[in-house]
């Protein structure tokens, strides 16, 4: 006898549009919260946004991460990055790492002297340990690399705008990239609030964030253009409201097993990717919650042309019965 996991029934009929004003308004209040944040606090940029010094490390004893992250504690050196270096054509015994050190006030590298100091500390956990390099990341190249994250982030809403526009209907493609900006800066504004580092491998999450978001939000649209044909008369929210519970037990399953093997990288994961997993953790969260409260809202607020035939132009756009009600 087959046994199926089911999180929630087969057939559900929540009403997601009962409380659509204080959905929609804390969602709202969100973004407005999170522009503030960044705006009053900033973030708290790593290395690649705001320069530093990559200094690689061999030795021929193994490499603890953890016991180098305490030796270099003491010199204050404000963001130290850590990670061991894996290639397999490095030998047995050659154990490689890197230390990403943040620029320091009035020098864009450091100095001989701090290097000096970071092989001592080095050295009290690893006699065997040397520095085979040093390379520098100026302030010009972090700041083209700000402008160029940002170009990614925009180029990648950008398409799905255009793809969603293509599939289904302009109304779609709004509601789509409304959901995407309200998650990306939703999850920039967590940062900005508890000034957790934010870098390059967030850019990532970001982008990786927006995926996921639009591959929920495609599914309801996908469903919602079925019954839009099948359910002709039906009243555009009441049709919304059938594919969003006929897509809830996909919805939730998915984004159930994906949080199980997040929540799991977050608490055994360790501090070289802790705050990447945490925004894609947080991401999933708003993605889920965005696609379910946010897309289809501006879509019912700005209504669908529902009936093709129409060709008086004095004939409104839409229907009545598709605009917004409580």
């Amino acid at each position: 006898m087959a046994f199926r996991l089911k999180l929630v029934p087969e057939e559900t009929k929540l009403d997601f549009f009962k409380h659509q004003k204080l959905t929609f308004g804390f969602s709202l209040m969100m973004v407005l919260t999170s522009l503030v944040l960044v705006l009053t606090m900033g973030l708290n940029l790593g290395i690649d946004f705001r320069g530093g010094t990559t200094i690689r490390t061999e030795s021929d004893i193994a490499i603890n991460v953890g016991d180098y992250r305490k030796a270099i504690a003491p010199l204050d050196l404000g963001d130290v990055a850590i990670t061991e270096v894996y290639d397999p054509n490095f030998r047995a015994d050659q154990h490689v790492a890197t230390l990403r050190i943040q620029a320091q006030d009035g020098q864009e590298a450091i100095s001989p002297e701090t290097q000096s100091q970071v092989l001592a500390a080095l050295q009290t956990v690893n006699k065997d340990v040397k520095i085979t390099s040093t390379e520098s990341i100026g302030p010009k190249v972090s700041g083209e690399l700000v402008w160029t994250a940002v170009w990614s982030v925009l180029a990648a809403v950008a398409a799905i705008l255009i793809y969603v526009w293509l599939r289904f209907e302009w109304q779609f493609s709004i509601g789509a990239v409304a959901a995407l900006i309200h998650d990306v800066t939703v999850t920039i504004g967590i940062f900005s609030l508890f000034q957790l580092k934010f870098d390059l491998s967030i850019i990532a999450a970001l982008l990786t964030i927006l995926g996921y978001s639009i591959n929920d939000t495609v599914v309801v649209f996908d469903r919602l253009r079925e019954n839009l044909v099948k359910y002709k008369k039906m009243p555009l929210r009441e049709v919304m409201n059938i594919s969003v519970n006929e897509t809830l037990s996909r919805t939730v399953m998915t984004s159930g097993t994906t949080l199980l093997a997040l929540i799991s990288l977050l608490v055994l994961g360790g501090d070289v990717i802790r705050n990447f997993v945490f925004a894609m953790t947080w991401g999933v969260i708003v993605g889920t919650y965005s696609s379910v409260f946010v897309a289809k809202n501006i879509v019912l607020f700005i209504g669908l042309n529902r009936n093709k035939e129409k060709k008086d132009p004095s004939e409104k756009f839409f229907d009545k019965t598709d605009v917004a009600t409580d």
